[in-house]
């Protein structure tokens, strides 16, 4: 399988383009590699469907940020997401925005989508998913149960009366220029230059009809808390089997009781007791995978991080995995017996035990910037 391309490299421009420069880019692709252009041309067909995928998702401002943050692992989440894949009827669906109702025109129209019928597309589901923090490194699949609309059996049509089939109206009107001939979708039938003709009693004015069907969605690992993933055609039906629309996952993560999640890494606050701190000890820790085995040097002060490389998540376009970062704190007994009290007493007063700052500790944000050099 070959290596998909950036979508800025596809359209030759930066990632700083405006929407009017996207839009532009798209435009003079799309009419060099149209295929009635091109015909019988695989190449041209592929880079026509290649530009159209970028276009769709760079010419959205929620599709964009997504893609920018995680790149194509973003949108197509592994396996099956949306994003690529796109059909002719998908493409053609944009060409009223960037090229204006009149285009095609110069095309010949044999593919009935300027001017004429248009396949319509269902609409979208949106879902929630919660993913516990070690659904999250590994990923996982999931299987859900969604109500979704569906084409009822025995569905029938008729030309639409409205529009004679064509999908669209043509209307004239007055203005200061003289009169004008305009062409929009038919109001009837959307564009789909049929309606009804019977319907069974359970389905609705389109033809649809309830339907609920359990779905397996493979997520990948690395996703985070509200980001959207797209399984492409797993939405609501289109009317007179249209595309159908795509169901929307929308990823929250369950709360971890001890493990605190920053980006790729992972956040751990260990307690230890002073004379550990003093002595040394070796302490368990859990990380995602399981629990460790830790080393805490002696002499340790609180407040100190030790870093664990690899321990934390992994990244969503699989190039590396963060880190575990365990927060040492030491614990303070509120209460202490009177022996207890006897032996602290004699050591407070030890001259062995009074802080001895020399100008080089060093405070939180500091730690943290010396674990990246």
């Amino acid at each position: 399988m070959s290596q998909k391309r950036d979508y800025y490299e596809v359209l030759g421009i930066s990632k700083s383009a405006s929407e009017a420069e996207i839009k532009k880019a798209y435009r003079k692709l799309a009419l060099q590699y149209h295929p009635d252009k091109n015909p019988d041309d695989a190449k041209a067909e592929e880079k026509f469907k290649e530009a159209a995928e970028a276009y769709e998702v760079l010419s959205d401002a929620n599709k964009k940020a997504r893609y920018d943050q995680f790149g194509h692992a973003g949108m197509n989440g592994g396996g099956g997401f949306g994003g690529g894949g796109m059909n002719m009827d998908d493409i053609f669906s944009q060409f009223g925005d960037v090229f204006g109702g009149g285009f095609g025109g110069g095309f010949g129209g044999g593919r009935g989508r300027s001017g004429g019928q248009r396949t319509i597309k269902g609409s979208n589901l949106r879902v929630k998913m919660k993913l516990t923090l070690e659904e999250i490194a590994e990923g996982v699949k999931k299987k859900i149960k969604v109500n979704k609309l569906v084409n009822a059996e025995g569905v029938t049509s008729k030309t639409c009366t409205t529009c004679n089939g064509q999908g669209r109206v043509t209307r004239m009107a007055q203005t200061f220029l003289g009169n004008m001939q305009t062409q929009t979708t038919c109001p009837t039938c959307q564009g789909a230059g049929k309606m009804i003709d019977y319907k069974p009693a359970d389905a609705d004015a389109n033809g649809l009809k309830r339907q609920e069907e359990v779905i397996e969605i493979d997520i990948p690992a690395g996703v985070e808390e509200g980001m959207q993933l797209s399984v492409t055609g797993k939405g609501n039906a289109g009317p007179f089997n249209g595309i159908p629309g795509d169901l929307i996952v929308v990823i929250e993560e369950i709360p971890h009781d001890t493990l605190r999640r920053e980006g790729d890494n992972i956040h751990y606050d260990a307690y230890i007791n002073f004379a550990d701190a003093v002595l040394g000890e070796s302490i368990e820790i859990p990380t995602i995978s399981g629990k460790v085995k830790i080393k805490v040097e002696p002499g340790t002060q609180s407040g100190k991080m030790l870093r664990l490389k690899g321990k934390g998540l992994p990244q969503l376009q699989g190039y590396g995995t963060g880190d575990l970062f365990v927060h040492i704190n030491i614990w303070t007994p509120t209460k202490v017996s009177k022996e207890e009290r006897e032996l602290l007493e004699k050591l407070q007063k030890s001259e062995n035990f009074q802080p001895k700052l020399d100008g080089s500790e060093k405070g939180f944000f500091q730690k943290v910037k010396d674990m990246f050099q």
